[in-house]
């Protein structure tokens, strides 16, 4: 594709930051800035490059294992790295879009993308995606099954396109992508841990009269451990209940027996 001149890229990308408050501006902000990074940024080998020298000064290394997490109000994607006893903040990065609204995904073709506790391991991922590149959630988790909910093929992907998916532009699963491989390839599977937003007492109280009250008050303990010790959980699901231990007999996030 012939890519246009800097200068009309950039009236472009002003015009779709008019309609920055909405969630279709947002979008389309954060599509056009990938747009650009793609077109006048350099090829892949560079951005890999570039992501080795904010590792190194950050002193960080995913091998030591990741832990991604999703806040879908706040429109975020968080990436934190093991450094000794903690997990330590890496990067933030903007979701381009998700479906639907706060709240679980139940069904299959309910355009909406799914909150809970998941894992991704290297059968997960997808270097030949039609969406760039891309990595399976694993929903329906053992909790989902158990509640009869239904759906597949639910990933964090490039692109700007959601079908329950949580899409990250192309710029943002390249960062994504080879920190979860490496952390994968270095033994260690990466907690997902996808909220409707960050679960605050306050932000708990405020959504007190939901219909999904009672199943975020259970994610709400999963995310208060994190912020408590700096690691993610460890998490059971035994039939419809997830418990924040290793219970002999219930299920991982991935559906293996403990």
């Amino acid at each position: 594709m012939r890519r246009p001149p800097i200068g009309i890229s950039l009236v472009l990308l002003g015009a779709a930051a008019l309609l920055g408050a909405t969630s279709l501006g947002r979008a389309l902000v954060l599509e056009g800035r990938d747009r650009l990074v793609r077109w006048y940024g350099g090829d892949h080998r560079h951005g890999l490059a570039a992501l080795d020298r904010r590792l190194a000064q950050a002193g960080l290394d995913p091998r030591a294992g990741v832990h991604l997490r999703i806040h879908k109000q706040e429109g975020t994607l968080e990436i934190w790295i093991a450094d000794g006893p903690r997990h330590r903040l890496f990067s933030t990065l903007a979701i381009c879009r998700y479906s639907g609204d706060l709240g679980p995904k139940l069904r299959e073709g309910d355009n909406q993308s799914p909150e809970g506790f998941y894992l991704v391991d290297r059968a997960a991922l997808n270097p030949r995606s039609a969406h760039h590149l891309a990595m399976n959630l694993g929903y329906p988790n053992p909790a989902d099954r158990a509640k009869g909910r239904t759906g597949s093929f639910l990933m964090i992907h490039g692109g700007c396109l959601s079908v329950g998916c949580y899409a990250m532009t192309d710029t943002g699963i390249d960062e994504i992508y080879p920190l979860v491989e490496r952390s994968i390839d270095a033994g260690r599977p990466v907690p997902v841990h996808v909220f409707p937003f960050r679960m605050s007492e306050a932000a708990l109280a405020a959504t007190r009269g939901s219909p999904w009250a009672s199943e975020w008050a259970v994610l709400a303990k999963g995310w208060r451990i994190f912020q408590e010790t700096g690691n993610p959980p460890a998490v059971s699901m035994c039939g419809g209940e997830t418990v924040f231990e290793r219970r002999s007999g219930c299920l991982d996030p991935m559906g293996r027996r403990i």
